[in-house]
């Protein structure tokens, strides 16, 4: 079984196999593909260009374009202030996901009820979430201009665009925006052909397709303003991940690291698409945009070309470390935040090294993208740990009158962070999932040579156990004990609100060489619940958590039969809303964790809560349809144990409670 394994490039070529499948449905004639360059892309765009131009289309919208006051992008610190919009993929510029609306309350949740559904007509894994804006002009589909509140929805592969009239009762589609994209790009695609959702700014909606094309659509009649290719899919560079727009840029990523795609952050100019800078994961000062003397890393100083001397000759230049998670964004210090993926290949024993700087949180300079400070989590990543998770930036009281402006980020590897967000500076790494095993902690000891590092148990070690060793019972598994799915921070309680996984594996690397465009993995995985390792004879994969960021402490917990995969919104109302795997959508009293209210949705849930207010009414929503990294058995029609980068097995029983689909759930209070 390994040998056939290692012959088909792992787990991941299933997810590939079953992407020919998709790339029949989507096909283009010859003048789709003359038309919007489909065929070429992968021949013409070059994997990482230095000032690539947007491409202006033929009479359509103008760059400028009036949407309702107007909204420009200069006012969207104020718009995420207001509640009842959501105008930014996770709510606002610091990804606290909470809202201050608060109609719906811990005594009245239990009455909440489904007020519309709206299909999206297309399959496969729904991450994401829309926006909503409130009082927009915008053109319907009569031609007629109204001012309205405007839903805008997102679809994975092909990536439609809808903007939805969220106060007709009718819910109309305004318009529609389908791009025409090669379907070579779904086999290159890791985890599902997934995309995380939208962005707003400067009278225009943001969208980062499958095949790395950044579009920029007039918020008001959908038509494209400008586009930029951002990578190459014929080298493994695809988007999964939704742009976020600040003050006068939009930002965009690159995913491919099971390809040996080297990361990067881009910015661009919201008016016309012009690359403002590129800072890449690794690489010499030049490309990271890092100062050897001002950029530091716990404190001190990196030195000349960090991105390089912890590599072995030039694999840094298909070293991972992409970039496919949430961005946020502090006005008052300018610098936006990220994290960096997993290094390239999985097998550690090729790559020697602490392989900076993948599996690193970044701070970087909004207008230049010159990094500030940089601080790596999980050095010589040996498991996958991703380090692309949000970065929550939460103004938290550490006592005595202290208010710290902290950076708070709950790692794959098993290990939440709290971090002073002007420096960098490490305060608490604790872990939040009882089954991590594959470190003992985080040294915290300013004076020890492995400060801020995690200790790892040789036990659990691939590199130490080494090539063609199954390391077995390792936790959390690669999918780590949370994915992409965005926490909340409620402020009235000072807790986040995370939906984590409870999942451990069996990892064995092998070796395996580079070419490009193709699987660069060198692994073998298997997954299974953690009560398997934990002995404590549970078999659930998920729990929705409460967490002190400030103690580094799980304060209640609730068990989900399976992995919650889904984004968290807490509200004034002193509730917080999350979706299941099954398919529930979940309301939990903030304050203690008791389940108040769960209805199932048509398909499972990995897209994330959102809660709006249109016509004085409060509305909760989310996307269902089942797939994801969590889901690609169900998504992709897999039934090997192994396949899907080793999470078929763990999640086989998901399809005895939900199957295929791509809604959008709208609940509200009755009349």
């Amino acid at each position: 079984m390994h040998k056939l394994l290692r012959t088909a490039s792992v787990g991941i070529i299933a997810l590939l196999t079953s992407g020919q499948l998709h790339a029949q449905t989507w096909k283009l004639t010859p003048e789709e593909a003359a038309k919007y360059g489909a065929k070429a892309a992968a021949a013409e765009t070059p994997a990482a260009p230095k000032a690539e131009a947007p491409v202006a289309p033929k009479a359509e919208a103008p760059a400028a374009v009036k949407v309702a006051a107007p909204l420009a992008y200069d006012e969207l610190l104020t718009l995420s202030k207001d509640p009842k919009q959501w105008v930014s993929p996770t709510g606002d510029y610091a990804n606290l996901r909470h809202s201050g609306l608060k109609q719906i309350t811990a005594d009245n949740v239990g009455k909440l009820q489904p007020a519309w559904q709206f299909s999206t007509g297309v399959l496969r894994g729904h991450e994401g979430a829309p926006l909503v804006l409130n009082n927009v002009s915008v053109t319907d589909s009569s031609g007629k201009t109204i001012t309205t509140d405007v839903m805008y929805l997102h679809t994975p592969f092909p990536n439609i665009v809808y903007a939805l009239d969220a106060k007709d009762p009718a819910h109309q589609i305004l318009w529609k925006y389908e791009p025409k994209q090669d379907p070579a790009v779904v086999p290159v695609m890791c985890c599902d052909t997934v995309n995380r959702g939208l962005a707003y700014g400067d009278g225009k909606i943001f969208l980062a397709q499958a095949d790395t094309t950044l579009v920029a659509l007039d918020a008001k009649t959908g038509k494209l303003v400008w586009s930029v290719k951002n990578g190459d899919p014929s080298k493994g560079q695809t988007s999964t991940a939704a742009p976020h727009v600040f003050k006068d840029k939009v930002f965009v990523g690159i995913a491919g690291g099971e390809f040996g795609v080297r990361g990067h952050i881009t910015a661009y100019d919201v008016k016309t698409g012009k690359q403002a800078w590129r800072g890449y994961s690794m690489g010499p000062d030049a490309d990271t945009l890092i100062d050897a003397e001002k950029t530091t890393h716990l404190g001190q100083p990196v030195g000349k070309d960090s991105g390089i001397n912890t590599w072995q000759g030039d694999q840094w230049q298909t070293g991972g470390g992409t970039t496919w998670g949430w961005y946020s964004y502090d006005p008052e210090l300018n610098l936006v935040y990220y994290g960096s993926g997993n290094p390239s290949t999985w097998n550690p024993n090729q790559r020697p090294g602490d392989n900076r700087w993948s599996m690193t949180i970044w701070a970087r300079d909004l207008d230049t993208g010159k990094v500030k400070w940089l601080y790596q989590m999980t050095p010589h990543d040996e498991w996958d740990y991703d380090g692309i998770n949000e970065m929550i930036l939460a103004d938290q009281d550490f006592g005595a009158g202290k208010k710290v402006k902290t950076l708070v980020h709950f790692d794959r590897n098993g290990f939440a962070y709290t971090l002073d967000r002007t420096n960098g500076d490490l305060l608490v790494a604790e872990k939040y999932d009882p089954a991590v095993n594959w470190a003992t902690k985080v040294d915290m000891d300013k004076s020890s040579k492995t400060y801020g590092r995690p200790l790892v148990v040789d036990k659990y070690s691939t590199q130490h156990n080494g090539e063609d060793t199954n390391t077995q019972n390792v936790c959390p598994a690669a999918l780590g004990s949370k994915d992409e799915q965005p926490a909340s921070f409620d402020p009235a309680t000072g807790l986040f609100m995370v939906p984590t996984n409870h999942v451990c594996m069996d990892y064995e690397p092998f070796r395996v060489s580079y070419t490009a465009g193709q699987p660069y993995v060198g692994a073998t995985l298997e997954m299974f619940p953690a009560g398997k390792v934990l002995g404590d004879g549970t078999n659930h994969t998920g729990n929705f958590i409460a967490w002190d960021a400030r103690t580094g402490k799980i304060v209640w917990s609730n068990k989900e039969q399976f992995s919650a995969w889904s984004g968290a919104v807490s509200t004034d109302g002193g509730v917080t809303f999350y979706g299941t795997l099954e398919g529930y959508l979940k309301a939990v009293d903030t304050k203690t964790g008791k389940e108040l209210y769960k209805y199932k949705t048509p398909s499972g849930i990995i897209g994330n809560v959102i809660t709006y207010e249109s016509a004085g009414k409060q509305y909760v929503a989310v996307l269902s349809g089942v797939g994801g990294w969590a889901g690609i058995g169900l998504a992709a029609g897999l039934s090997k144990s192994n396949e899907g980068l080793g999470a078929v097995g763990n999640y086989a029983s998901l399809a005895n409670y939900t199957a295929l689909g791509g809604v959008l759930t709208v609940f509200a209070l009755p009349n």
